[in-house]
């Protein structure tokens, strides 16, 4: 009985909100945004951390948008779309940057982040976590629990954990997958402790395809390494169980999931068929808009590298050797933000973002 009053509670408040939208053509505000993870969802915090010359810092990065700020694309990645569709005022500013306004949240995400110990340059999983923490006094409770927070992490573990075990075997690989998504949950445990309890989980990319994957291993058209594929995929099926049985275990944890493997791996079939390249408008998802080699995958915006560069960025999946192009992270915006239960779920975020606070997910 109880659990059938809840569901109409929910299923009023999805209502209002869906014919406010109607009537208003917008998102009405409400979450806050705290973007997590690597040079995906990176909005400018790498800058803070090095005093190395930074190609995302300049020309040709940010050609879209003709202003280089530390994203690593021709213009916005996804945490930017999201925070659009969410209605925020402003863009999601980096957390390192001292004297930016924090009102609608803050980007902890940065350019070679890792799960696991990374590089002085960067910031690990667990640091990003700890930076929050020390921030969260900027943010009263009720802001934060109504908060979402995005995540995107793991691909420098495995393209690291790829070098250096070309052919591991079975135990070895698997081991290390658990040793990744083990740390993943411990942190996102973490992140509730302090507040936080509402989480969107964006995949794995299918790595072994990426431009500069491809180009490393002297790949032809349109071949992958599926070595790389098989490690992300095993990554990814550990996530959506992860967050379900967090989601059974402390209240009010609520989550939802994007298969961004998914998704990608359907626009790299561009070439294979019009129909396809007429939904999805990628004239090659193969090579990178910007960089050298056989694959354009190596060097974009590197001094001393001559790098060569797509006169239209939007035909392409790629920008540089592993990152989208800003057509494509708006896609995959759209996709996490509203697209249906084979892409997303158990919910969308806009979804996500009015389930009630504090009532634990119910099935669907």
């Amino acid at each position: 009985m109880a659990k059938s009053g809840k569901l109409v509670v929910l299923l009023g408040v999805l209502m209002t909100f869906s014919l406010s939208s109607h009537v208003t053509g917008q998102i009405r505000p409400k979450s806050g945004l705290f973007p997590i993870g690597d040079s995906y969802y990176d909005v400018g915090n790498k800058k803070y951390l090095t005093k190395e010359f930074l190609p995302s810092t300049t020309w040709p990065y940010g050609k879209s948008t003709d202003r280089p700020n530390g994203r690593y694309s021709d213009g916005r990645v996804v945490p930017d779309f999201i925070a659009t569709f969410l209605n925020q005022p402003i863009p999601i500013p980096p957390a390192l940057q001292n004297d930016a306004d924090f009102t609608s949240g803050a980007g902890f995400a940065v350019g070679g982040a890792t799960v696991l110990d990374g590089p002085s340059e960067t910031m690990t999983l667990a640091q990003q976590v700890e930076k929050f923490g020390d921030m969260k006094s900027t943010w009263d409770e009720k802001f934060l629990s109504e908060a979402i927070f995005v995540f995107q992490i793991g691909t420098e573990d495995y393209l690291n954990f790829s070098k250096l075990n070309p052919n591991p075997d079975a135990s070895t690989q698997q081991a290390f997958v658990t040793l990744v998504t083990n740390k993943i949950k411990t942190e996102i445990i973490r992140l509730y402790s302090l507040g936080a309890r509402k989480f969107a989980y964006q995949t794995l990319a299918p790595l072994g395809c990426l431009p500069i994957v491809r180009q490393e291993h002297q790949l032809e058209g349109e071949d992958c390494y599926e070595k790389l594929n098989e490690i992300a995929k095993q990554h990814n099926d550990k996530i959506r169980p992860m967050l379900a049985e967090l989601a059974k275990t402390y209240t009010g944890f609520q989550y939802t999931v994007f298969d961004f493997y998914g998704a990608i791996e359907r626009r790299l079939a561009v070439a294979d068929s019009d129909t396809i390249f007429n939904n999805y408008r990628f004239s090659n998802t193969v090579n990178s808009c910007c960089g050298i080699g056989s694959h354009n995958a190596f060097g974009c915006g590197r001094i001393n590298v001559h790098s060569k560069l797509c006169e239209y960025p939007r035909e392409y999946l790629f920008f540089d050797g592993q990152h989208n192009s800003e057509k494509a992270n708006e896609e995959m915006a759209h996709l996490f933000f509203g697209a249906d239960k084979d892409i997303v779920g158990p919910m969308t975020i806009r979804e996500l973002s009015v389930y009630p606070i504090g009532m634990n997910m119910l099935e669907y």
